[in-house]
């Protein structure tokens, strides 16, 4: 569940500041710039939740008041906080094949959400329409260009994929996140509860369960994020690709 979500603020406002209209740096040596690393730091730490004008004040060692100079409110600093990492994804030369080039994307945006855990407590159903998130989709869909597909077939192909990555990059984080929340790696959580399931788990009852899970557990352990998105991933552009091959 999203705890934030991005175009909050005022719109005149966040476009301003987006762009970076004005952003001059003050007497005391904040800037928008600086506002808004702090503020990704301290999401990059603790999360989304713990972030706050005071927070990032207390941070940067000036009053709160000193911020709103800078940045009207949290609304326009979350919008800030998102264009600012959307410019982190690698944009590296694309791949000849349309295949690797929108496998590329993918794997840039897990990689996005493994360094930013906290743009997967934000609603970006509004996007911030700020360079970044430009320049990103600008190069995201040329991973599709010349495939033969419309425009908005290309746009929404694309779409699908990153709310795939989304997806996935949820598990990832959760999984990466797991034994700092819980004090106990994987292994050591599954040694516990092992012996606690054989004791009520029935394979006649439930024998696919039990089938399946042996072999996945043989396989890969109790959980293998980076292996269930890259078949996942696999098995969405064998679906475009199918519907690529379609078209007359």
């Amino acid at each position: 569940m999203a705890v934030e979500h991005s175009g909050t603020g005022d719109p005149a406002r966040s476009m301003a500041l987006l762009w970076r209209a004005a952003d001059k740096e003050g007497r005391s040596g904040l800037s928008v710039d600086r506002i808004v690393a702090t503020a990704v730091e301290i999401a990059d730490g603790d999360g989304i939740a713990a972030l706050s004008m005071r927070r990032v004040a207390e941070r940067l060692g000036v009053g709160a008041m000193s911020l709103y100079t800078y940045v009207p409110g949290k609304g326009e600093l979350v919008d800030l906080m998102i264009d600012q990492v959307l410019g982190e994804t690698d944009r590296a030369e694309m791949p000849d094949d349309w295949r690797a080039r929108l496998a590329h994307v993918a794997r840039s945006n897990l990689a996005l959400y493994r360094s930013h855990p906290w743009l997967l407590q934000v609603g970006t159903a509004r996007p911030p329409m700020g360079p970044n998130l430009i320049a990103k989709y600008d190069y995201e869909l040329r991973a599709l260009d010349g495939t033969g597909l419309s425009d908005v077939e290309i746009d929404t192909a694309l779409t699908s994929v990153l709310a795939y990555v989304t997806g996935a990059g949820q598990a990832a984080v959760e999984a990466a996140q797991a034994p700092d929340r819980s004090g106990m790696t994987d292994e050591a959580w599954w040694a516990v509860q092992a012996p606690l399931l054989e004791k009520v788990f029935d394979p006649e009852r439930y024998p696919l369960a039990a089938r399946v899970g042996a072999a996945a557990g043989e396989t890969y352990g109790l959980i293998d994020a980076d292996h269930a998105f890259e078949f996942g991933l696999q098995r969405l552009l064998d679906g475009i690709a199918a519907f690529i091959a379609s078209k007359p």
